[in-house]
């Protein structure tokens, strides 16, 4: 009995509606569940039919169920209930062995007309093996990475970079802008890399340690970024400022940074292997690793944009600033 067949004799509240597309989710991580939340509000305003998601940690989607979404107990079940599945997962090994657990256990019926879309930012040799394992099955797959940490995935205002073909893209469009995004580039077969946003990181940050440095004032900077570089650069800039750059002990980074190190690491092969080089995004990994480093030893998770810390102690000032010293003094 699949997952539908269940829900349709055992649960009175589903409902399923056979001329829309039964949509799933894997991966309720910082960025997949805001996304998920969104689309399922979406869903529910137009009367579509519901999530149905999995997560290793299934309890990890209970506010999803609190909006009608539905669990499945497995990512096979999921795979042969629905007609597009989003992925939001973390690494490259993790989409490999999701594709395993769900590939490898059905037959080729079970994948005919299916699309599958990941959200993850993995190497693009990853994509490639992934779109021809899929391939094989009769599934069409989309390389769809998103620039934006999770508060901006909470606020449905992600950017979308999507590559994977036409017909296969349009089933996944009505979802995207205005739903989970505040836009879509379409890269046909190709993906860009998070590595410019890295870039963008490491010049406002270090811009920051030189306004504190200098006696220009870290409050006179952000003015200056806010009127003259637009929001994308106010919003990195914030992070510095509020202290999100160094979470407080117990709390989720907004965008993780062993996640900002695999990112740009691929970028970086990326490159060699096109016979170029990133020699910014070479400066923004090895501030990346040297606060990977410090996470380490101080045993607590650090965001993204923590390469702001070892640009401050490389300039004679401490790791964190006044308001995260003074903030995880009252904690």
């Amino acid at each position: 009995m699949n997952l539908i067949t269940y829900y349709k004799y055992y649960d009175r509240s589903f409902k399923f509606d056979m001329t829309s597309p039964r949509i799933g989710w894997i991966g309720l991580g910082s960025m997949g569940l805001p996304m998920a939340t969104n689309l399922q509000k979406h869903l529910n305003s137009i009367g579509a039919p519901n999530i149905i998601y999995y997560n290793r940690t299934i309890s990890r989607g209970d506010s999803l169920k609190s909006l009608a979404a539905q669990p499945a107990p497995s990512a096979k079940d999921l795979v042969t209930s629905c007609d597009i599945i989003f992925l939001s997962l973390s690494d490259d090994s993790a989409l490999e062995s999701t594709l395993d657990s769900i590939i490898d256990s059905e037959g080729p019926e079970q994948f005919v007309g299916k699309v599958i879309a990941d959200t993850s930012t993995v190497h693009p040799d990853s994509s490639a093996k992934a779109q021809s394992r899929l391939n094989e099955k009769g599934a069409k797959f989309i390389a769809s990475p998103v620039f934006g940490a999770s508060p901006v995935a909470a606020q449905g205002k992600l950017l979308w970079i999507v590559a994977g073909p036409d017909d296969a893209v349009e089933k996944i469009n009505p979802y995207l802008e205005g739903v989970m995004g505040r836009g879509v580039i379409r890269v046909g077969e190709d993906q860009d890399r998070n590595f410019i946003t890295a870039g963008m990181m490491e010049v406002v940050a270090e811009a920051h340690v030189l306004a504190e440095k200098s006696g220009l004032g870290s409050k006179n900077l952000e003015a200056l970024v806010e009127q003259q570089y637009g929001p994308l650069a106010l919003s990195m800039s914030q992070r510095l400022t509020t202290g999100a750059y160094m979470p407080a002990r117990g709390d989720r980074p907004w965008s993780d940074l062993n996640l900002a190190i695999k990112d740009v690491g691929h970028g970086i092969t990326l490159a060699e292997q096109s016979g170029a080089r990133l020699e910014v995004a070479e400066v923004a990994i090895k501030h990346l690793k040297d606060a990977k480093q410090f996470s380490e030893a101080e045993g607590r998770p650090l965001d993204s944009s923590s390469m702001y810390g070892i640009l401050r102690k490389e300039a004679g000032l401490s790791f964190d600033t006044d308001l995260v010293k003074e903030r995880d003094e009252k904690k």
